[in-house]
């Protein structure tokens, strides 16, 4: 007989889990989701539409610590319960109600980047690879034993969107090769050493606030790890507020002039900033519209002269 799973999830990485717990011929009598937030634009799957195509019931509760869903877990009486990018801490009354194991997938290399947004703080902070964790929830966020994990690379380029697509791949395939070992009661459970990683906040549209006079490559992470459909990160440029949406690192320039400022060669648009360093600007808007970067490198070369910024 297979496992029964109740399912807490979310986003992507709960759709193509939920999936591969179905496809694994688990048991999955129920899914707990978020009502649609109203001022989000939801880019990624809906995992009650997900469950629904399964004929799986679903509740989206205001609270998921709620006596009702105790209740319904009681009368269950599943083997696991799985967080899978649920957005709200699970407590130990819901845990308490798995037989077996309650586990938590999350976005990052655990220990590292625990707490929220871990794909974006991991580009922010310059990281070359993430990944994605299968671990046992705990009181404590993201602190639990590891059950196995999968890293993907960041590219240089990448955008939290690009690497979010990664990882709920890595998520999947961790999950997949999971399942059967937790159903057999012989799959990993390794001690977290919390010392090697860091617990990190949930971030704000203002976070994404540029400051021209640091680096060039701590702007374009920033750039990167807010970029659409994140919020994005937003400048003041010439007394108008842009959204800078996409930029390159050109590696081995620095500019002598060191004060911040927008500059036009070859027909292509460069801002120079606070380290010299220099950056490429492919994708920007004001008020949401579009700017002509083409449009705006001809205009910078007809005033022959650096906008300080």
């Amino acid at each position: 007989m297979n496992p029964r799973a109740v399912v807490f999830g979310y986003h992507d990485v709960g759709d193509r889990c939920l999936r591969a717990l179905v496809s694994a011929g688990w048991d999955v009598p129920l899914v707990v989701t978020h009502e649609a937030d109203p001022t989000e634009k939801a880019w990624f799957a809906d995992v009650g539409a997900t469950a629904s195509e399964y004929s799986i019931p679903v509740l989206r509760p205001a609270n998921a610590a709620q006596a009702g869903i105790e209740r319904t877990l009681a009368q269950l009486r599943p083997d696991f319960v799985f967080s899978f990018y649920y957005r709200s801490l699970i407590g130990d009354s819901i845990l308490n109600c798995a037989r077996r194991a309650a586990l938590n997938m999350h976005g990052s290399l655990l220990p590292k980047y625990r707490g929220r947004a871990p794909v974006n703080w991991a580009i922010l902070h310059g990281e070359q690879e993430t990944g994605a964790t299968l671990h046992h929830m705990v009181a404590k966020a993201d602190a639990g034993d590891i059950v196995d994990q999968q890293a993907v690379p960041i590219l240089c380029d990448d955008t939290a969107q690009d690497v979010m697509r990664k990882v709920t791949t890595a998520a999947e395939i961790v999950l997949a090769r999971s399942l059967p070992l937790l159903a057999a009661g012989t799959a990993a459970r390794t001690p977290q050493r919390l010392s090697d990683g860091q617990y990190f906040g949930r971030r704000a549209p203002e976070d994404g606030r540029i400051d021209w006079r640091w680096p060039a490559a701590r702007i374009h992470n920033l750039v990167r790890a807010v970029a659409p459909p994140y919020p994005g990160a937003f400048a003041d440029v010439s007394g108008q507020r842009w959204g800078i949406e996409r930029t390159h690192l050109v590696s081995g320039r620095t500019e002598e002039d060191r004060r911040p400022h927008l500059f036009e060669e070859s027909g292509i648009c460069y801002i120079a900033c606070g380290d010299g360093g220099v950056l490429k600007l492919l994708a920007v808007s004001a008020a949401g519209v579009p700017i002509d970067i083409g449009r705006l490198a001809k205009d910078l070369a007809a005033d022959r002269k650096p906008r300080y910024l």
